[in-house]
Parts: C-alpha cells; sequence; structure tokens
C-alpha cells in the first residue's frame, strides 16, 4: 500500500535539525530507503510529502515516529489511478447519470 505523508516542519525545526535526523535515522537502519518510493519538498521550504509503500501501518508510524518533534504529518492512504480506464468509466457514469437529467 502507498502512504501519502504530507509534513510540515514545526516553527522551532531548522534544517540543520532535519539533516542530523536523517542520516542519524539512516545510519540507525530505520529509514528504509527501498521503501520510499517519492521523497517531494514544496518550493520555499519547510513543507513537502512522501510516498511510503507499506502494507502494514504500524510500519509507517515506526518510519514516521522519529521525526515527529520535527515535523508535523498528515497521512493519508493512496492509490494509483489509470486515467484511460478512469475515463471510461466516468463516460458510462455520464451516459447513464445523463437519461432523464437535464443541465442548466
Amino acid at each position: 500500500m502507498l502512504w501519502y505523508c504530507a509534513f510540515k516542519w514545526h516553527p522551532h525545526t531548522t534544517r540543520e535539525h532535519v539533516a542530523q535526523r536523517i542520516v542519524q535515522q539512516h545510519e540507525a537502519g530505520t529509514n528504509h530507503p527501498e521503501s520510499i518510493k517519492g521523497w517531494y519538498n514544496l518550493a520555499g521550504g519547510g513543507a513537502g510529502f512522501l510516498l511510503i509503500e507499506t502494507d502494514d501501518p504500524r510500519q509507517l508510524t515506526t518510519f514516521l515516529q522519529p521525526y515527529m518533534d520535527l515535523v508535523s504529518f498528515d497521512v493519508h492512504a493512496a492509490y494509483p489511478v489509470d486515467y484511460q480506464k478512469q475515463l471510461q468509466e466516468f463516460r458510462q457514469l455520464s451516459q447513464h447519470i445523463g437519461v432523464g437529467t437535464r443541465t442548466r
């Protein structure tokens, strides 16, 4: 399962704090880089999101907890969508809904 983990630095957090913690957790073997499918920072700094792949939400929590004094997380389960397949389903749905319905 893929998890979308938006993060925002707490007001007291510095770049040095984040760098030190990431290196510390990496060297301890707790970051599991193979599970990190994406890491994106937002322009301006201090926020971004991670895409983490794990089937066990407890493993996700174990990954995130060492950072919770530096950043807040907003976590959601995510799944991929095939655009063409979804478009086809929406076309079928809109045709079904359109029967007997007028748009203004």
